[in-house]
């Protein structure tokens, strides 16, 4: 009996190793796989970001040698320290999260160029809108227009005149295209790492969230996306409990039943 007892302790501990050392193995690969999934999500963000300093080049072309009122100054100097603060957040990007931040900072800084260029041209100040949908580099959007993906459900998407003039015509918008493997898809079908990205420029809860995962899910990328979630979760769950099966079998292989 005492052997039993013995016996029964030394699996129970042998399954205990193999549980953490198989929960660490997961760990790794997690954290591997974050890693390469942050990769294109940072060049992501500084592709945006670089735009905002082309638009930025831009303006100082065109006001060269005028003289700027308080108001603009002051807009001006919004979308100089967007810019900067947008370089500060991409650099310290650590997790898909993070671009929600970013994309906030570039949304109010195309905006702070629309309301210098409009108080230049002695305009009224644009409405604040939210920036095309199809790609929100366009800068804000001018108009609600109906769109459905290939296989999904029509909405109303926020789109700049360009893009909204294509719709209208039946043509394709010209929309942010991301790699997927070896593939180019539309953002919104580039798995989850992208949604913070859409938060950022749409709002986090509401209907244009709404709007964002059923755009995500009406194509094979946003389901190809969940299925690799839900089969990697499979695979984790699989490996820590055939790593204590094999912890255990390796034990009972040193006794002569």
């Amino acid at each position: 009996m005492p052997g039993v007892v013995v016996l029964l302790i030394l699996i129970l501990i042998g399954a205990i190793v193999v549980a953490v050392v198989a929960s660490r193995n997961g760990k790794r690969r997690e954290l591997e796989r974050r890693r390469a999934e942050l990769e294109p999500v940072k060049k992501f963000a500084f592709e945006d970001i670089t735009a905002l300093g082309v638009e930025l080049q831009s303006l100082d072309t065109d006001l060269a040698g005028r003289q700027l009122d308080a108001g603009a100054n002051a807009d001006y100097q919004r979308a100089l320290d967007s810019y900067e603060a947008a370089k500060t957040a991409g650099d310290s990007i650590q997790q898909p999260e993070d671009l929600k931040h970013v994309a906030e900072i570039l949304e109010d800084g195309r905006y702070a160029i629309l309301c210098v260029r409009a108080r230049v041209a002695g305009e009224p100040l644009p409405t604040r809108r939210p920036p095309c949908f199809f790609d929100p580099r366009h800068g804000p959007s001018v108009a609600d227009v109906p769109y459905a993906p290939p296989g999904g459900a029509t909405r109303d998407v926020p789109a700049c005149e360009l893009d909204a003039e294509r719709v209208r015509a039946g043509a394709d918008p010209d929309i942010r295209k991301v790699m997927v493997g070896a593939q180019r898809v539309p953002y919104w079908q580039g798995g989850r790492a992208y949604q913070p990205y859409a938060a950022g420029y749409f709002g986090g809860g509401g209907a244009m969230n709404l709007m964002f995962m059923g755009l995500m899910f009406g194509g094979l990328g946003g389901f190809d996306a969940l299925g690799d979630g839900i089969g990697a979760i499979g695979d984790g769950v699989g490996d820590v409990f055939g790593g204590i099966g094999d912890g255990v079998g390796d034990l009972f292989d040193g006794f002569d039943f």
